[in-house]
This record gives C-alpha cells, structure tokens and sequence, in this order.
C-alpha cells in the first residue's frame, strides 16, 4: 500500500527478493499539470509493468473494496507512504500490517520526517519497521536502521538514499515476520517534551524569515528542496531558493538586503550574516544556478 516514488523502493525489493506480491493499493488516478492529463501514482506504474493487481479505492472504508481485499487473502500488508488506515483494513491480515516510516521512532512522527529533520538541522535520521495500530506513527517497533545526513544534503538527497535503506529494511522485516525471528518493541516512551514531530509543509513554512540565524535559514532551505523550495521575494516576484552557502558576518547589513555582484554571486543578509544563493528560481523562469541567472536578469 502506497503512492509515490519513495514506496516504489519497497516494492521493487519486495518483488525482486521473491515475494509474491498479490495486489498493490494506491491512490486513484488524478488530472495533473497544464493539460490535467490524468496522472497514475508512481506505485500503479510498477505495479502494471509487473502485472500486479491494483486497488484504488476512494474510500478505504468501502464495504467493495474491503470485500475485494479479503479475496486476495494477504499473509502481510505493507504500508510505505499511504494514507490513514482504518482497523478493517490494518487488522485484516494474520500476520499484521507493517509501516515503513522516515524517522528513528518515536521522534518526527508525522507527513514529513525527512524535510524536518533537516529544517531541525539533524545530523542523522533513519528508518523504522513497526506494526500498525490505531494511533499513527505509534505502533510495536519491529526494526530500525540509523542513517547519517550530510552537512550540506538536501531533503531530495537524502530522501533517494533512504527509501533503499527503508526498502531493504522492509524485506527483513517481512522475513523476520514469516519465520518467526522477530520480536516487536513498544516504542520508548518519552517525554513530550522532547519529542520532535513532523508535521505536513504549508506555505508558512516555507517562506524565509531573513531575522533568522544563517545556519537555520540554510537548514530551511536544504530541508524543502527540491520540493516544495524555500522562498524569499526580489522586485516584488517569487524567489526559491534550491541550494546556498551561509557566511557568519557579525558586520551584515540589515535582514532582507539582496546584495551581488552583477556576475558571479548573490546573498541576502540575515541576522548573523549572509546566505550566498547557488541555485535558484525567480517566478515565471526555469531552475538556474546564480551565475546563469545574473547573466540574463537586470537588477
């Protein structure tokens, strides 16, 4: 059960380690881009060329789609990047329902592990196997796999490397589970207070705040790229900003100031110092580094 790119991973190994796959579960098809043409999810795309059964339901509480389910008489459910499930559904096959998540649990459960982590300015992540219960994100722990991120790694680096982790960690889990090796683990319990969460992006988040500290506002920025991009404003028009370098420079000019060269750079103060843009997008342009864009841009 899954929808984008990041489930892909799981399935492919799943498959290629020589489970037998009986039906995939994925969003349903929707008109996308320009022309909305309609768009399937990256998972159904797998799941044709491998002539797998899929399942697109609109509601997973749908008495069809839950008798159809039944009839494929599952041992296990995977989940990587779905939707809430309902207990008809999770509780349905005798061996449980495993998650992937994009987290070391029980720290940044939520939508968005990946992009938090790094806006928090973590030095390591990971990813968990555990058995779905009702509350999301907080079922038994069944395996865990710890990954470093990088000092300059974006959300889109890391993400690439983590849905391999995550896959392979799936096939062991759902060995571990056949025979029998496995033993599940409630999740730690901590304290409230310290545990960091992983909320869906909105557009609050994305937008940069130039009173912050350089070291955070690059963290911002390398935790939404590629996807959704942190943004700022230059004459009035949108600016993401996809990857930069931050300056600690006690002597900046006031927050916001745009500054460069005219050639080969272009920075913006902040409260501690300044982030030099490396690759951006000005609304209405394609993706440029700072060099091509100050070549064709009048400031």
């Amino acid at each position: 059960m899954g929808t984008p790119e990041f489930a892909v991973a799981s399935l492919r190994a799943l498959v290629e380690s020589g489970f037998s796959v009986v039906a995939v579960v994925t969003s349903p098809d929707k008109p996308a881009g320009r022309g909305l043409k309609v768009k399937e999810s990256s998972v159904k795309q797998y799941a044709v060329q491998k002539n797998i059964s899929v399942l697109q339901p609109e509601k997973l509480r749908d008495p069809a789609f839950l008798e159809q389910l039944k009839t494929f008489q599952a041992d296990i459910q995977v989940v990587v990047a779905f939707r809430m499930l309902p207990e008809a559904v999770w509780a349905m096959p005798p061996l449980g329902t495993i998650n992937l998540h994009g987290s070391l649990l029980p720290q940044y459960r939520g939508a968005a592990p990946i992009n938090r982590a790094i806006m928090n300015g973590e030095s390591f992540t990971g990813v968990t196997t555990f058995k779905l219960q009702q509350e999301i994100d907080t079922g038994n722990i069944l395996l865990m796999e710890e990954i470093p991120i990088g000092p300059q790694e974006n959300a889109g680096e890391l993400h690439d490397r983590m849905k391999e982790t995550g896959a392979n960690l799936v096939v062991q889990t759902v060995r571990g589970l056949i025979n029998g090796s496995l033993e599940e683990k409630p999740q730690i319990a901590a304290d409230p207070a310290s545990l960091k969460t992983a909320p869906k992006i909105f557009a609050a988040d994305c937008e940069i705040n130039w009173n912050n500290p350089v070291v955070k506002i690059n963290n911002q920025i390398r935790g939404l790229s590629p996807f959704p991009g942190a943004f700022t404003l230059l004459n009035a028009r949108t600016l993401k900003i996809f990857r930069a370098r931050h300056e600690k420079n006690v002597l900046a000019t006031e927050p916001g100031k745009m500054e460069t060269d005219g050639r080969s750079w272009l920075r913006f103060s902040a409260s501690d110092g300044y982030i030099y843009v490396e690759e951006m997008q000005l609304e209405g342009k394609k993706k440029m580094r700072t060099g091509d864009f100050l070549r064709g841009y009048r400031m």
